[in-house]
């Protein structure tokens, strides 16, 4: 781990480390907030880039998954892979299905393991949701959930350092 943050610290800003995590796939900016928040940024800055970072990807996403499966789909060696993201997506599409736009925000917005603007983004296209309506919904849920993990972020940092 020490030699991840020397790295992010003697290669990136703490701000671009910050928009790049939450860039990424399962992290997020689940973890990019927290990070940022205790490299020492100020809490309404680490907010702004995992919000920007996060919802950087989600149009690519909902643009470019579905063609990308049915190239994936081709190739026997991706095949299983192509199944296994489907039923994924059936299973968290079904929870969005029954209220769709606020479905799928809520389903963003919830900050959970799995319930992310990635998972979102692919959610609303296996749904084949308008791109606008998606974009609306899912930077919503992104917002609301940003303002958890900041305020969850908060308390733990004040707590460690209450604890050292």
């Amino acid at each position: 781990m020490s030699a991840v943050v020397d790295f992010i610290q003697n290669t990136l800003s703490v701000e671009w480390a910050t928009l790049i995590i939450a860039m990424l796939p399962v992290v997020e900016l689940r973890g990019a907030i927290p990070f940022g928040i205790a490299m020492g940024l100020s809490w309404p800055v680490a907010l702004m880039l995992g919000i920007i970072g996060n919802m950087i990807p989600v149009p690519f996403i909902i643009w470019l998954i579905r063609p990308f499966l049915n190239f994936l789909r081709k190739r026997k060696c991706f095949a299983w892979f192509v199944r296994w993201q489907d039923e994924k997506m059936q299973k968290h599409s079904k929870k969005v299905m029954r209220y769709s736009f606020w479905g799928l925000f809520f389903f963003v917005g919830v900050p959970l393991p799995g319930t992310g603007a990635w998972t979102g983004a692919m959610v609303a296209d296996f749904l084949k949701m308008k791109m606008s309506s998606s974009l609306i919904s899912i930077c919503g849920g992104v917002l609301c959930a940003a303002v958890l993990v900041t305020i969850a972020s908060l308390g733990v940092v004040s707590g460690l350092e209450w604890l050292l």
